[in-house]
């Protein structure tokens, strides 16, 4: 056992789906002179984020649990994280997290023990004169470019102001360092960032995971549940591709943003936040507008600032820096040093390509050369994507806006499918009672009852198609 004399750190993050068994771990690591934090899934990157704590029980599903591992690497990958899950599932978890500390299910006090005292033993120490503040505004946002700097100026202008801002930019241009580089600079910066992809989750399902639900909202709704706003509250949300918002999100979000306040999914009162909104997309908005795909008032609340980013085709000064800045990120966390440097020829070869996935399809692409060891690796994937791929100059349409142009002309071709309809069966009505009318040598009522329809029906008819006209 763990002396309760030694220095602990400030606390050890547990998550934890079941409400028992996180009292049950939280009590066990007290027991032991840990100071324990247990929450759910859903409060663990925000938690993490703001605390980060001194290490990590992780004993969620699998599925979660890569997603959780791999949103803490990109925050943190110092904080040591000890998961518990199936063994069947350890190559992947080794595999996605190679310094994560993995216990088999079942477990029992000892090995969970041995685990935590191990993950601390581990934990990297702190730099001489490191403390908590924020990454420079130049760390953040790499790049040399007038582009580039005046993103960060902008930046450091409207961070503490509070204002909603709209970022755009292409796939791959940093959306999200800018939404964190707003928060950092803010007076809520040691409040939640919470993220969320619009483009992620089906409209129901994503209305119950920014609004959350109330026990017997929904069929499997066993207990309530608080949404992103809620655990954003005093903090920031940043909100990626809300271009893919449907019209009722739109509607509640724009409620939040005028109020502040919202109603979870069948709840009958009002929760009141106060949460900072960054949105971001990677299409043309205005068009989504002027398709009816998304609300103005909603374009024109979010977009009170509007920090626009610049594609890489556009800087390619800052390629060599941020090549470099990728080669020692991951040579830091290589097992063996691999590439160094990249050559003169490699270099041009990206100074000449318009990177279509811009600044991330740099980083993966830097990372395909340390991983392989071999930048022949690069040209071969350069050459086939400049086949394949082309850039793309332009704002792509918002997905909605594409769906809402097809639905409509799917409506205009359906209209006038039911106009030819109608016209040939009024044309065909026509000439039956014009037929009708000539063999009973223009009997109507005759007519009419041959025809199974009544005298005055056919005498409307034969005023309605000008028959009358005819004989």
């Amino acid at each position: 056992m763990v002396s309760t004399s030694e220095k602990r750190p400030e606390h050890i993050l547990v998550i934890e789906g079941e409400a028992a068994t996180r009292n049950v771990l939280s009590g066990f690591l007290a027991g032991r002179g840990y100071r324990a934090l247990a929450v759910g899934p859903d409060e663990a990157v925000p938690r993490f984020e703001n605390s980060r704590p001194g290490a990590v029980i992780l004993n969620v599903p699998g599925r979660t649990a890569l997603d959780v591992l791999a949103t803490f690497r990109e925050i943190d990958r110092h904080v040591p994280i000890v998961v518990i899950a199936d063994r069947p599932l350890f190559p992947i978890l080794e595999q996605s997290a190679p310094s994560a500390i993995l216990i088999a299910r079942p477990f029992d006090g000892r090995e969970l023990e041995a685990a935590v005292s191990a993950a601390l033993k581990h934990r990297p120490a702190a730099p001489a004169g490191a403390d908590d503040r924020p990454p420079t505004i130049d760390a953040l946002l790499l790049g040399k470019s007038e582009k580039m700097a005046a993103v960060r100026s902008l930046i450091e202008r409207v961070a503490d102001s509070d204002v909603t801002v709209l970022v755009r930019g292409e796939t791959g241009t940093g959306k999200e360092l800018v939404a964190r580089g707003l928060r950092w600079y803010s007076m809520r910066r040691d409040q939640p960032f919470v993220k969320v992809n619009c483009a992620a989750l089906p409209a129901d399902l994503l209305e119950s995971e920014l609004f959350g639900f109330e026990r017997g909202a929904f069929t499997g709704a066993v207990h309530a549940k608080p949404g992103k706003f809620e655990a954003a509250d005093h903090g920031t949300m940043f909100l990626d591709e809300i271009g893919e918002m449907s019209a009722t999100l739109q509607a509640k979000l724009l409620q939040v943003l005028q109020d502040g306040e919202f109603s979870r999914l069948g709840g009958l009162s009002e929760v009141r936040v106060d949460v900072r909104v960054v949105a971001a997309t990677n299409c043309d908005l205005e068009r989504a507008v002027a398709a009816g795909a998304f609300r103005e008032d909603l374009y024109f609340r979010i977009n009170v600032v509007e920090i626009t980013l610049p594609p890489l085709r556009e800087r390619r000064d800052d390629i060599p820096l941020l090549t470099d800045h990728f080669l020692k990120t991951l040579q830091r966390g290589a097992r063996r040093p691999s590439v160094t440097a990249l050559s003169a020829e490699t270099m041009q070869l990206f100074a000449s390509y318009d990177w279509p996935g811009n600044v991330r399809e740099l980083e993966n692409l830097v990372k395909r050369v340390v991983v392989l060891g071999d930048e022949q690796a690069a040209h071969e994937v350069i050459a086939r994507r400049q086949i394949t791929v082309p850039a793309r100059p332009q704002p792509e349409a918002c997905p909605a806006t594409v769906a809402a142009a097809a639905q409509a002309d799917s409506a205009s071709r359906l209209t006038s499918l039911k106009d030819i309809g109608r016209t040939a069966a009024r044309e065909a009505e026509r000439v039956a009672i014009l037929d009708m009318l000539e063999r009973t040598r223009w009997n109507r009522k005759e007519a009419a009852e041959i025809l199974g329809i009544s005298y005055k029906a056919l005498l409307y008819k034969i005023k309605d198609n000008r028959l009358d006209e005819a004989s």
